[in-house]
């Protein structure tokens, strides 16, 4: 069985450029796409350890009657086929219980806002939730469909960062794409990070996967940014722990928001490995 992606589709020029994303996503990494195409602007995940309400905002439901004909069109454009996921369990008649059993979800930045409040710096109260609480790494795509041709891992050292790097590299393998790395650490040298690598039973592996490890020890950490790849998938955690500090849902996480357009995907905390 392949792994699957969740999207959650919606029938606007801006939902089109979300869905093109999720497609080129599942055919570089030949997963299953399945496609929920809501009747109602609220439906409940239960996770491990949370239940979370998702309360879409209106355009989620904008022309039902083309919406399944918008994605078959884009999806046979793709050359691809998809399962329409039709909930069969409700909480409450207008609350459908979406399965969380996926290897990957799609979300835009937001999905509880309208699109004209969804900017660079802005990860909705909800998609940070779904983040928070999934076992999947989530994909978070840029405003409009792009193609990437690498894959840049943000490292920051901590226990979360080491899972989201070792993503990155399963990503690279299925792919065959090339993977780079990139660590700010002011303060800290090259081989802490090394030694981190080396105690994880990762350090032959990076060496011998990666591209190249970008280490900045100076400078602005925004500054810093501009050498990654315009078209680089960015892999990253949320919410990490440890010694060195993790990119988290804090001041560097919102710094990496507000200055990268790129396509991200974030493994949160509970985040297990789906390839």
């Amino acid at each position: 069985m392949p792994a699957r992606l969740l999207h959650i589709f919606r029938n606007t020029p801006l939902g089109r450029e979300t869905f093109l994303e999720s497609l080129y996503f599942c055919d570089q990494l030949s997963l299953e796409p399945q496609v929920y195409i809501p009747s109602t602007t609220k439906f409940l995940m239960y996770f491990e350890h949370d239940a979370v309400q998702v309360d879409l905002d209106g355009s989620y439901l904008n022309s039902p009657g083309t919406a399944q004909r918008h994605a078959r069109e884009l999806l046979e454009n793709m050359d691809m086929e998809a399962h329409f996921v039709d909930p069969k369990q409700f909480t409450a008649s207008t609350l459908p219980d979406l399965s969380t059993s996926y290897e990957f979800m799609c979300c835009p930045r937001s999905i509880s806002d309208l699109s004209s409040k969804i900017g660079l710096g802005h990860i909705g109260a909800k998609v940070r939730r779904i983040l928070h609480n999934s076992r999947f790494p989530v994909l978070i795509p840029s405003a409009v469909y792009k193609p990437w041709n690498n894959i840049t891992v943000l490292f920051g050292g901590s226990q979360n960062a080491v899972k989201s790097l070792r993503l990155g590299l399963a990503v690279g393998r299925r792919t065959g794409l090339p993977v780079d790395v990139f660590t700010y650490g002011p303060g800290r040298s090259r081989e802490d990070y090394r030694q981190v690598l080396e105690q994880r039973g990762l350090l032959q592996t990076v060496e011998r996967q990666i591209r190249s490890w970008n280490f900045y020890d100076s400078g602005k950490f925004q500054e810093n940014l501009w050498e990654i790849p315009h078209d680089a998938l960015l892999v990253l955690g949320a919410y990490g722990h440890g010694v060195i500090r993790d990119l988290l849902f804090g001041s560097t996480m919102e710094a990496v928001q507000t200055t990268m357009p790129n396509n991200m995907l974030i493994a949160g905390p509970h985040f297990r490995m789906p390839l």
